[in-house]
């Protein structure tokens, strides 16, 4: 090898070994956790929104159908109170519900029972 070889070589090598540098700076700046986390939050707010444009444009394309869906959910989560409501009905009672739910005798708790 010539000595112009050489020097071509060593040239070539240090720009190596920047390119190198640079592309370990870029790595450790993207993995930083505050990278990261940010990069995955901006991610969870383009797809929330995106879930709720969708949302809207169903309601919007069948709101008869989202509106009986709805009303379903509510009755199913009321269904206790209601089921109570109408077997006062029946039963003649016109007592408040918050004297007739004090007045109905607790469970008692199991022994080594979870909540």
């Amino acid at each position: 090898m010539s000595a112009d070889d050489i020097r071509l070589a060593r040239q070539e090598s240090e720009r190596a070994r920047r390119r190198l540098a640079a592309t370990a700076a870029e790595l450790q700046q993207r993995l930083k956790p505050g990278t990261l986390a940010s990069q995955a939050w901006s991610g969870v707010k383009d797809k929330s929104g995106d879930l709720a444009e969708d949302a809207v444009e169903a309601v919007r394309a069948r709101p008869v159908i989202v509106s009986a869906v709805l009303a379903g959910f509510t009755l199913f989560l009321a269904r206790s109170p209601i089921k109570a409501a109408v077997g006062r009905l029946i039963d003649g009672e016109v007592e408040a519900p918050e004297t007739a739910r004090k007045a109905r005798p607790r469970r008692a708790r199991k022994e080594g029972a979870s909540v």
